[in-house]
């Protein structure tokens, strides 16, 4: 059925629903270390309470932008942005000298070449 196709779709990997977790109580953690409020980081970040609720909760559906925002009000921004940063990874320093491709194009499975 097609709805049940969709739901299975739908659904977050357990991976995911732990990681959501995990941020969310880093992110509650960074908070009650600096002394703040859920008002006060909202207001600082520009989000409303509820918003800050949801990522500390870790029950996902905050936007990316609102997690920079929360990130940003608690003064971590650049340690997550830095976190992210590819050529902060042993792949990434050794790949540094390559030029990135403007698009990526999915690669064959198989072993053959067609052309």
């Amino acid at each position: 059925m097609p709805s049940d196709r969709r739901s299975s779709e739908s659904r977050t990997p357990a991976a995911v629903a732990r990681a959501l977790s995990t941020t969310g109580d880093h992110f509650s953690s960074w908070r009650k270390l600096r002394g703040l409020t859920e008002t006060q980081i909202a207001d600082r970040a520009g989000v409303s309470r509820g918003t800050v609720r949801r990522l500390e909760g870790g029950g996902g559906g905050v936007s990316l932008e609102n997690v920079l925002r929360i990130a940003r009000a608690l003064g971590v921004l650049d340690q997550l942005t830095r976190a992210l940063d590819p050529y902060e990874t042993d792949v990434g320093r050794l790949r540094a000298e390559e030029t990135l491709p403007r698009r990526v194009r999915p690669r064959r499975l198989t072993g053959r070449d067609d052309g």
